[in-house]
């Protein structure tokens, strides 16, 4: 077996890939021996002698499978996460979501009126904003027991 090592050179310059995708014919070692030119080489790239292989990428297949997995919430338990907790949601985005649910409720209970007494709802608004209740269920229970101590 002859060295190609320089026509495969030429070809990738050539072909413009590196060396390792250029793909030459094993019938014709003879012929690819013979030419030492670039115009040679350019011919048997015409002849389809020489040709560039396509480019090996990473498949995203298994990615994509572990993606749509995880859209149905498995693969996301304790072993699989990293960061800290407020990496995951941050801090800010918890308290928006606990604070919009609070003031939801109590304004739905002040346009109810039998709810709330009328000085009650200022008062619940600003201990919410303070971040005296942990959850919508802590202000009912705290509603409740304030009413029931009446």
């Amino acid at each position: 077996m002859t060295d190609l090592s320089n026509q495969k050179r030429l070809a990738a310059a050539l072909l413009k890939v590196g060396q390792t995708r250029v793909w030459m014919d094993p019938e014709r070692g003879e012929d690819i021996a013979t030419a030492i030119t670039r115009e040679d080489i350019r011919g048997l790239i015409e002849q389809g002698i020489i040709k560039r292989t396509a480019a090996v990428g990473i498949s995203r297949g298994r990615a994509r499978a572990r993606d749509i997995k995880r859209e149905k919430g498995h693969r996301k338990g304790h072993g699989s996460r990293r960061g800290a907790k407020g990496a995951r949601t941050p801090k800010k985005e918890l308290w928006m979501r606990k604070i919009r649910a609070q003031r939801k409720l109590l304004k739905e209970m002040r346009d109810d009126e039998k709810s709330l007494a009328p000085g009650q709802y200022r008062k619940l608004y600003r201990k919410a904003k303070g971040g005296e209740f942990r959850n919508v269920a802590h202000l009912k229970s705290y509603i409740a027991y304030s009413a029931h101590k009446k």
